[in-house]
């Protein structure tokens, strides 16, 4: 399947594109190439495949959320880069006004 250098104009003008002449062309020739590969796909019998979301089985990554002792303020505080009175010390972010 090749793309005319308008379908890539209209294509482009829907995305809001601006291209030059050689731009069209050179994305002329990749998005038939693209399209190409998905022509090669389509002819693929995938009948016998069941529809799924991902290939891979899916598990449950996190661990059981199980209540511990809390920390203390030092542990909390302990890697902060500035910490006053067992509080984060962070940089104004608004005006003095």
């Amino acid at each position: 399947m090749e793309l005319s250098h308008d379908e890539v104009r209209r294509i482009a003008e829907l995305a809001k594109l601006d291209l030059t002449d050689a731009e069209v062309a050179l994305y002329a020739g990749q998005i038939s190439h693209i399209l190409q590969h998905f022509q090669k796909l389509q002819a693929l019998d995938t009948s016998h495949i069941e529809p799924t979301a991902s290939v891979l089985p899916l598990k449950n990554v996190f661990r059981p959320d199980e209540p511990t002792e809390p920390l203390t303020p030092e542990q909390v505080i302990a890697n902060a880069p500035q910490a006053q009175a067992n509080q984060f010390r962070v940089s104004a972010v608004l005006d003095d006004e």
